[in-house]
C-alpha cells in the first residue's frame, strides 16, 4: 500500500542492508523531506547522497514505477525537481519532461509494520491502539493532545471566519449564529444555525426590549407558529404578534420539518431551547462585546444564565401544560455552551483582531473546565488515557473525529508508537 511506503520514508524505517537505487548507486538518506499535502510531489526538500554526491529536492512515491507514467509526471514541469523516485516496485524506467532517467529506490515496507498497521485497520474496538495507550510516556501524550488541541482550534476558526464572512463582517451577528447552533445540542445545531441564518435580527433588534416579541419572531421564523390546529392561549397571542410583524417586516419561515424531537428529552426540546435563547437576546444587548469584556469563566457562566418566560415554566410544548419547573440552563447545558461557542468564538476573534490576551484566555477557559462526558471520552478514559480538563477532552474528540473515525492512523502520534512496538 502506497501509504505504508510514504510512512516508512517519512520516518526511515529503513532495511539494515544499505540502500541503493535501482541501478546499483549508493543512497545515503540526511533528511527525507517535508510531507506535501497539496498537489506536486509527495515530500519537498529531501537531502540525499546519491553515490556521493549531495542532492537536494523533492521525493515522488508510487506502489508501482508506472505510475509515474499513468500519472503523467513524465510531461508535468511540477515533477522536474524530483530527485529520488520511491518505488514498491520498479516495473519501468521514469524521467523529467527533457528525458532525463531519474533514479529510484525500490523500498520494502517491514513485516512488522504491514501485521500491526493491519491489526489497526481491522480492530472492532474503539480507540484501535487501545493495547499501548496506558503504557505511553507522558510527553508523549501531552504532546500530541496540545497539538490536536490546536487543531481543533484553527478548525472551529476556520468555520467561524466563513460565518463572518456570510454576516458581512458582522461578528454580534455571526457570534449568535454560533450560540444558536450550540443550543442545539448536536441533535439539531444543523436546525438551529439554518435559523440562525434566517432569522431578522434587525428586526429582533427593533422590538428587543419586549420579550413576547422576541419569542414571536424566533418562534415563528423557526416554523413553531404554523400549527392551525392548536388551541394554546399564548399560541394564538404569539400567532397574531408574528402574523403582524411577519407582514411588516417581509419574515419567511423555514418549516417545523426541520427540526427533530425524537428521543429528545423535554428539557432539549427545540421550543425550551428557543424560549431560553429569546430570553437570552432579549436580556443581553451586545452579547458579543459583554462575553468578550468578561476576564473570568464565572463571569461567562453568569451572562449565559438565562431561564425563559413565565410560560414555559409550566409547558415544555405549545399541546399540554407541566407541571412548574423554571426551565434554567443547567450546568453541564453552559459547560457545552461556552467549550462549543463561546470559547472558539473568543480565540476566532482575538485572532482577528490579533490579540493574544483574548486567544490567552480562550485557552485557559477550556483547561478550567471539566471534561466532557460522553461516549467517546469515556472509551479514552477506560483505555487508559487520563482526562481531566475539558482541554483533553477537546483533543481527544479531534483524535476520533480527524484521525480515528477515517482510519487515519498514520499520521497519528499513537498510531506511531503502535506500529513500532515490538
Amino acid at each position: 500500500m502506497e501509504q505504508l511506503l510514504h510512512y516508512v520514508w517519512k520516518h526511515k524505517i529503513f532495511p539494515l542492508d544499505a540502500l541503493q537505487t535501482t541501478t546499483g548507486l549508493p543512497v545515503e538518506v540526511i533528511d527525507p523531506g517535508l510531507p506535501n499535502l497539496h498537489d506536486g510531489p509527495d515530500f519537498f526538500n529531501a537531502k540525499l547522497k546519491i553515490d556521493g554526491t549531495l542532492w537536494v529536492g523533492n521525493v515522488e512515491i508510487h506502489l508501482r514505477a508506472s505510475d509515474w507514467l499513468n500519472h503523467g509526471h513524465h510531461k508535468n514541469g511540477a515533477y522536474d525537481s524530483v530527485i529520488l523516485h520511491i518505488v514498491g516496485e520498479a516495473d519501468c524506467e521514469v524521467s523529467r519532461t527533457d528525458g532525463q532517467a531519474i533514479p529510484q529506490l525500490i523500498l520494502d515496507c517491514p513485516e512488522s509494520v504491514r501485521t500491526h498497521y493491519d491489526e489497526l485497520l481491522r480492530v472492532d474496538k474503539f480507540p484501535p491502539c487501545y493495547p499501548i495507550l496506558g503504557q505511553l510516556p507522558k510527553l508523549t501524550v501531552h504532546s500530541w493532545l496540545t497539538t490536536l488541541q490546536t487543531e481543533r482550534f484553527e478548525q472551529k476558526t476556520r468555520a467561524i471566519s466563513e460565518r463572518v464572512e456570510r454576516c458581512n463582517h458582522h461578528w454580534e451577528d455571526a457570534f449568535f449564529i454560533t450560540l444558536a447552533r450550540s443550543f442545539g445540542f448536536g441533535v439539531n445545531g444543523d436546525a438551529f444555525e439554518e435559523w440562525g441564518n434566517l432569522v431578522s435580527l434587525r428586526a429582533a433588534d427593533k422590538h428587543r426590549d419586549n420579550l413576547q416579541q422576541v419569542e414571536a419572531i424566533f418562534f415563528g421564523q423557526a416554523g413553531f407558529l404554523d400549527d392551525a390546529s392548536c388551541s394554546d392561549a399564548y399560541y394564538h397571542v404569539l400567532q397574531r404578534e408574528y402574523s403582524y410583524l411577519a407582514y411588516k417586516f417581509d419574515l419567511p419561515s423555514m418549516g417545523i420539518s426541520r427540526w427533530r424531537f425524537l428521543r429528545v428529552r423535554p428539557a432539549n426540546f427545540p421550543f425550551i431551547r428557543m424560549a431560553q435563547l429569546a430570553f437570552l437576546y432579549h436580556s443581553s444587548d451586545g452579547l458579543l462585546s459583554r462575553i468578550v469584556e468578561a476576564e473570568t469563566l464565572a463571569e461567562v457562566s453568569k451572562i449565559l444564565s438565562v431561564r425563559t418566560s413565565a410560560y414555559w415554566d409550566t409547558h415544555f410544548d405549545f399541546r399540554k401544560s407541566s407541571a412548574r419547573q423554571l426551565k434554567k440552563l443547567g450546568g453541564k447545558s453552559l459547560s457545552l455552551l461556552v467549550i462549543n461557542a463561546v470559547i472558539p468564538f473568543l480565540y476566532a476573534y482575538g485572532r482577528h483582531k490579533a490579540d493574544e490576551a483574548i486567544c490567552e484566555r480562550a485557552l485557559k477557559m477550556l483547561e478550567e473546565l471539566k471534561a466532557e462526558d460522553n461516549r467517546v471520552i469515556r472509551l479514552w478514559e477506560e483505555a487508559g488515557l487520563p482526562v481531566k480538563t475539558a482541554a483533553d477532552s477537546q483533543a481527544l474528540l479531534q483524535l476520533q473525529q480527524a484521525y480515528c473515525d477515517p482510519r487515519k492512523c498514520l499520521y497519528c502520534r499513537f498510531g506511531y508508537e503502535y506500529l513500532k512496538k515490538k
